[in-house]
């Protein structure tokens, strides 16, 4: 689709990855029909921010149906659409005091609410569950985010973590980028399959020690920036290309 003449380059390659973000969680499983939301910043802008136009599937958004809002929840361009208001309370906290968060995601997945509601939360069993190691936020439920008065308390609990656990609720990522904010959540939804996965199962779990622990969750983030935004790259150019249309069989070989 040709980039609209009003909305910059920049704004307009935020676009294309977030909608590519979208339709990804809906590949993935990890969509809610028109509930749950993903959020990115528009560059250069004053606080304004990208989010889905409510009652579409995720599956459905495109580059330039996203809508564009600010921290106060108005609404900047035309658009026939309106907007999730729980999304504008969750979203518009975590973009208004994380000036990092390019991105935030925000998911309701069977393993997500299903891990959310145990008392320990995320245990440290597998190898995508200790990424996230001393490094995942809590946030008390407090009924559907429709008070923004809870906004603060997100945001105090969120601190400076990059995944955080809604308690009897969800998950959330906050990433530099859409492609960090979407690994980011495909790791922490794995994690939480794979323990929901091993619970069912009622054996003892093997138990990794805590050293190892922290050894892991701090290779996930060693590496230097430039590294670490390459590899972040290499796996979404990986990734987006779940969106393309299959290869006919005639033109594997």
């Amino acid at each position: 689709m040709p980039k609209p003449s009003r909305i910059s380059d920049a704004e307009w390659n935020v676009r294309q990855d977030l909608a590519a973000c979208y339709r990804l969680v809906a590949h993935f499983g990890m969509d809610d029909v028109i509930y749950t939301h993903i959020s990115a910043r528009v560059p250069d802008s004053n606080g304004h921010f990208l989010i889905n136009p409510y009652g579409v599937l995720f599956r459905e958004i495109t580059a330039s149906s996203l809508v564009k809002i600010d921290l106060d929840g108005k609404i900047i361009d035309d658009t026939e659409y309106e907007i999730n208001p729980a999304g504008f309370t969750i979203h518009s906290a975590v973009h208004s005091a994380r000036h990092d968060a390019a991105c935030v995601l925000h998911t309701h997945t069977y393993a997500g609410v299903a891990v959310s509601s145990l008392k320990d939360g995320l245990q440290p069993c597998n190898q995508w569950s200790l990424q996230f190691h001393d490094r995942i936020a809590y946030h008390d439920y407090e009924g559907i985010a429709l008070d923004l008065g809870e906004r603060a308390r997100l945001i105090a609990d969120l601190g400076s973590a990059k995944a955080m656990i809604l308690r009897n609720h969800g998950l959330l990522t906050a990433g530099g980028s859409v492609a960090e904010a979407f690994i980011l959540m495909h790791n922490l939804e794995r994690a939480c399959r794979v323990q929901v996965t091993i619970q069912s199962t009622g054996q003892a779990v093997n138990p990794v020690a805590p050293e190892v622990a922290q050894l892991t969750a701090r290779q996930y983030e060693r590496g230097d920036s430039n590294r670490r935004a390459g590899q972040i790259q290499r796996e979404w150019s990986a990734l987006l290309r779940y969106l393309e249309p299959p290869i006919p069989s005639s033109y594997r070989d």
